[in-house]
């Protein structure tokens, strides 16, 4: 009897790793087909901001590397709320992904504490994509030259400004309200999709200094439409090398936009890891790399354990910003 029950265990044990076995070779199979059908990437910012741009390029990269069309959805709104309820519950095939942004992990979680998705939680990581330096402009019509004198100017007039600082709670948000409190200026914050859909304000001078990404402001910088003052990274930038950072007018100051790839709850690791290993072959390709470094974007490829890690710290870094000015971004 005893021996009866042991070759029964030792069946039961070998069924459950011939299970285990053919269930990871379908699995594998998967990701050796996928994608097998269009892919869509969604993002939380509206057509013409710089993380729409960038998602395109690697959307179009990618398109040639699968023989399949990866197209780019806009789900604007809530810090990212929206987009991600949207992707949350869609089919964990890989065929739908998103396209997070760094205040995804930020500051949405800070803003809705009852939020029922965490992102590093609950998705699903594929890789980093790359950093996006940030600049304050101006029109030259304002007469300032540097960030030293604008802050000047808006203390002699507190309140009387108004600035674009992108979503509310987006790292443009918070560099905004980081530059007001640094500074003990006054002025008004005014919040937009996208860097596109500020700028008319801005030339028609409703808005007087302009917070964005350089991706999105590139193209009216090198046309002498906006004067760039300063950017927000530790160092000065290779693409403006003779322009300051802000840190050297405000020490310590320090903002910089990032984009991940992400996957629903529930995507198979083998298929993240394969969507992983090709988004890296998209990104370390001088195609892309070029046309990002002309946009002011610095590629950063990660493996998915590494962009975990990443988020881990970016979290614990400006959780005393948004802690100070949580009233303000409510």
């Amino acid at each position: 009897m005893k021996q009866y029950c042991v070759r029964r265990e030792l069946t039961r044990r070998s069924l459950l790793a011939g299970g285990a076995g053919v269930l990871l070779t379908i699995r594998q199979a998967h990701a050796e087909n996928f994608p097998n059908g269009p892919v869509k990437i969604v993002t939380s910012v509206g057509a013409g901001a710089a993380p729409d741009i960038i998602s395109r390029m690697v959307a179009d990269l990618l398109t040639q590397l699968w023989g399949q069309q990866v197209i780019v959805l806009n789900q604007p709104g809530g810090a990212g709320a929206v987009a991600i309820k949207a992707v949350a519950p869609a089919t964990a095939d890989g065929h739908t992904l998103y396209m997070a942004l760094a205040s995804n992990f930020i500051a949405l979680p800070e803003l809705q504490k009852n939020f029922p998705v965490d992102l590093v939680r609950d998705f699903v990581p594929i890789g980093f994509v790359g950093e996006q330096p940030l600049g304050i402009a101006v029109m030259p019509a304002l007469g300032v030259d540097t960030l030293r004198e604008l802050i000047a100017l808006l203390k002699s007039k507190p309140g009387e400004f108004n600035v674009a600082a992108g979503n509310r709670g987006s790292i443009l948000h918070l560099a905004g309200e980081w530059l007001r409190s640094a500074t003990g200026t006054k002025f008004t914050l005014l919040h937009y999709t996208g860097g596109a859909k500020a700028l008319p304000d801005v030339f028609g001078g409703r808005i007087q200094v302009d917070i964005d990404a350089l991706a999105s402001m590139r193209g009216a910088i090198d046309s002498g439409q906006l004067k760039l003052l300063a950017v927000t990274t530790s160092n000065r930038i290779h693409t403006f090398p003779l322009v300051p950072t802000v840190a050297e007018t405000l020490p310590g100051f320090r903002a910089v936009g990032w984009m991940a790839l992400m996957a629903p709850p529930g995507t198979p690791a083998v298929v993240a890891r394969k969507i992983s290993d090709d988004l890296r072959k998209v990104l370390v390709s001088s195609e892309l790399g070029k046309r990002l470094d002309e946009l002011g974007t610095y590629v950063n490829p990660t493996t998915p354990e590494g962009l975990t890690d990443f988020i881990r710290e970016q979290q614990q870094i400006w959780r005393p910003v948004i802690a100070e000015t949580a009233k303000t971004i409510k």
